[in-house]
């Protein structure tokens, strides 16, 4: 009995011991979910806050450029967090503009052969530093006497083989846009000059990744458009992504093309094209949601290792630099542009077709992407960095701490502001714990803003680009307590109206 009660109370003892260090150990891990739960409500509310200016500064700019339609959509990971279209896609300016506008990607194509052309290096069935001629036998340009190493699959994907850009006709002249045949390629590309010895310079060219295609095509023994669609558009379930132009789509579901501005402020309507044989380099058709999807799955593979279409290691290797200028200028990965932008490494690719500008851009140490694509000939891939940028500098910026005694209600300040008679309407926006101030119909609104720590009562210090602390900003109200005006320098800047819808 004696032993009982003493290893009764040896449990009890060691129970008793147990659960204070269980105790422990939870207040910790209950510490670190706690300060992740407080990271992640912040990093959401500094999107929220991107995104709600970005909102408006994609619809103020393009109503100002007279952009008929524009679609784009966000990627965090494996998530599209925002995607939205702005504008109309139709002649009659009617019908919405949504994420799941279609539109010809163009050149944005040439991700899909180079993955394509990867798979089937991933089977062994080609080599990148090979020949072309290995596979496309008939692929073969006009004699020329200067020394030359191969043009080989390595020079196609990185646009350094010294090719043409362009193969046979002049395709891309309108009003019609005349793109060969496939067996129009095949027959002239024999009266083609090579432009540069091979790997000595680097020139563009839908020629070579044309020819990609190709190889894809040859090696696997299934039509280019078959291959694209059973082995990466399918399994990622990009139902609106095909590897042509779906003209029946036309005016309904896809937008309609338009030129550049002419000086009276029109635009001309550009005819629907049908890139044909040049559909590996420059014939995919679109939606932002869709780009979205092709880049998640980016992140996931990299992210989790796992083969998906490709393995990891494949990926990771077409996003580096293969080739680069010897002005350091211009790099290229296999099918992937890289360069850098405000320290970041981005890879994607641009479009541009008759009619119509995309832009897919991705930033894999962040995992964040942006797609976006347009129904005219301004720059895509410039919005598409502006409103890159625009967020990161949301995403970077260190939270105000609220002045000590006054509860602040910073959507009391948030409008539309007129700066006329000196310029355009403007807007501010809670930013921060603070506020930001932007001429939403300027390009590079990271640029531009002007931010305005909260002091209390009404008041904001203006910060400057570097940190710096400058004048005061003091708002004024009505007798109902609305705010109507601010004061700057002793000058009255009046209050407009709400933000744009």
């Amino acid at each position: 009995m004696k032993r009982i009660v003493a290893l009764a109370a040896a449990l009890a003892a060691t129970t008793a011991v147990i659960p204070a260090n269980l105790q422990a150990q939870a207040g910790e891990h209950q510490a670190a979910a706690d300060a992740q739960a407080g990271a992640d409500l912040q990093r959401a509310e500094a999107m929220a806050e991107a995104l709600a200016l970005g909102e408006i500064w994609l619809e103020q700019y393009r109503q100002y450029q007279r952009i008929p339609a524009i679609s784009a959509a966000i990627v965090h990971g494996d998530k599209t967090v925002w995607a939205k279209g702005f504008g109309h896609t139709d002649r009659a300016m009617m019908q919405p503009a949504t994420a799941d506008t279609v539109y010809s990607i163009c050149s944005i194509s040439k991700l899909f052969t180079a993955v394509a052309f990867m798979q089937e290096w991933e089977k062994g069935t080609v080599r990148l530093d090979e020949p072309v001629k290995t596979y496309l036998p008939w692929a073969q340009l006009a004699p020329d006497e200067r020394d030359s190493v191969p043009i080989t699959m390595r020079g196609l994907l990185t646009h350094s083989a010294g090719l043409p850009r362009e193969a046979v006709n002049p395709y891309w002249t309108g009003p019609d846009f005349p793109f060969p045949t496939q067996a129009e390629i095949r027959a002239g590309i024999s009266s083609q000059d090579v432009l540069y010895p091979a790997a000595t310079t680097w020139q563009y060219s839908n020629l070579g990744l044309t020819l990609v295609g190709e190889t894809v095509e040859a090696v696997s023994d299934t039509p280019y458009s078959e291959y694209v669609r059973a082995n990466i558009l399918e399994p990622l379930e990009m139902a609106d992504t095909r590897p042509f132009i779906p003209s029946r789509l036309y005016g309904n579901q896809m937008a309609v093309g338009w030129g550049s501005l002419e000086v009276d402020g029109t635009r001309p309507a550009v005819k629907l094209f049908d890139a044909k044989g040049i559909n590996p380099a420059a014939g995919f058709s679109s939606t932002v949601n869709d780009l979205a999807k092709f880049a998640a799955w980016q992140f996931r593979l990299l992210k989790s290792g796992e083969p998906e279409l490709l393995r990891a290691s494949t990926l990771r290797d077409m996003q580096r630099v293969h080739y680069i200028t010897p002005d350091r200028q211009t790099s290229w990965g296999l099918g992937f542009v890289n360069f850098q932008a405000n320290g970041r490494e981005i890879v994607g690719h641009g479009g541009s077709c008759p009619g119509y500008r995309s832009s897919l851009l991705i930033d894999t140490h962040h995992e964040m992407a942006i797609a976006l694509a347009m129904n005219t000939m301004e720059n895509a891939g410039g919005i598409a960095m502006d409103l890159a940028q625009l967020i990161g500098k949301r995403m970077e910026a260190t939270r105000f701490a609220a002045p000590e005694g006054d509860a602040i209600e910073l959507a009391d300040y948030a409008g539309t502001y007129t700066a006329q008679p000196w310029g355009r309407d403007f807007v501010i926006v809670p930013w921060a714990g603070g506020l930001a101030m932007v001429t939403p119909s300027e390009a590079d609104p990271a640029d531009e803003l002007t931010i305005g720590k909260p002091l209390g009562n009404d008041r904001f210090r203006v910060i400057s680009d570097r940190g710096e602390e400058r004048d005061v900003v003091t708002f004024h109200r009505d007798a109902e307590g609305k705010v109507t005006h601010y004061e700057r320098f002793g000058q009255f800047t009046q209050r407009k109206g709400p933000l744009p819808q």
